[in-house]
């Protein structure tokens, strides 16, 4: 009993500051969305008519789709992770410098990134210099949400190259070395005892990486926000949009929780499929 009380008095700063700052924010803004919430007249329930506002809208419903294109970035990160992780975890010539190179971007702010692509990307940017191109890659609405793309998987890959490290070097080389005498490959190490060796990881930084795609706003704000003609915005970018550019409180949130579902169900998707099966 008592084991249990000092247990919850060392967990209760955190669940304060979690339920102040989390919970009930999360709780109070989904009623909201139900509303006509105002800083200037009487609140009233209004039931469902956010949602369909914005989804007659054409604006959010482009966002969503472009916010659901963004998840085709979660395998490309995932796989780049893992190999760069397998490429970092052997001992070569100049391996630290490479891990922190790649550990770089992870810690560079988004406004120091958005400037530095903003100048890759330009007309007479480096890329179109090594490409032999001409292309206005953001103000372009063909190439300017793969640009934004592009940036976020180039800032994600070194945070999930280290979890991935981290879980490679904790796998048993007794295990390695056991399957090396009975004569299994290069690949087949990998495939049969690394691999379901990082499956708890790898559902971590699936999940992860899902809910960063579909909550996709900072590269946008700071490199197009929202443009050319609409084309980089996404779910979260329009109710950024809504609430502090227009002032539409209800229908931001409307759009945010329908993103939260969005997340909640993908996620659990996640948990299902790739969780790691007990033996």
């Amino acid at each position: 009993m008592k084991r249990s009380v000092a247990a919850w008095l060392f967990l209760a700063p955190a669940l304060v500051l979690l339920t102040v700052f989390a919970f009930w924010p999360v709780l109070f803004g989904s009623v909201l969305a139900f509303t006509d919430f105002s800083l200037v007249r009487p609140t009233h329930w209004v039931g469902l008519d956010n949602f369909r506002y914005i989804f007659s809208n054409e604006m959010f419903v482009s966002g969503l789709k472009n916010s659901l294109v963004f998840l085709l970035i979660v395998p490309c990160v995932q796989l780049g992770a893992i190999a760069l992780a397998v490429l970092v975890n052997n001992q070569l010539p100049g391996i630290k410098i490479f891990r922190a190179a790649y550990y770089v971007p992870v810690v560079t702010t988004v406004s120091v990134v958005g400037i530095m692509w903003g100048f890759m990307f330009h007309e007479q940017g480096a890329l179109n210099y090594l490409l032999g191109t001409n292309i206005g890659w953001l103000q372009d609405d063909t190439f300017a949400l793969a640009a934004i793309m592009f940036v976020t998987l180039w800032r994600g890959l070194g945070w999930y190259m280290v979890m991935y490290l981290a879980a490679l070097q904790s796998v048993p080389q007794e295990m390695q070395e056991a399957a090396i005498l009975d004569g299994a490959s290069r690949w087949q190490r990998f495939w049969h005892i690394t691999v379901p060796m990082l499956r708890p990881t790898i559902m971590v930084c699936t999940i992860l990486s899902v809910l960063g795609a579909l909550k996709a706003y900072q590269e946008v704000d700071v490199l197009t926000q929202g443009g050319p003609m609409n084309s980089t915005f996404t779910a979260l970018y329009y109710a950024y949009d809504q609430g502090l550019k227009h002032l539409k409180l209800p229908r931001a949130l409307a759009a945010s929780f329908i993103v939260s579902l969005i997340c909640i169900g993908i996620a659990l998707l996640c948990l299902r499929y790739l969780k790691p099966k007990h033996r």
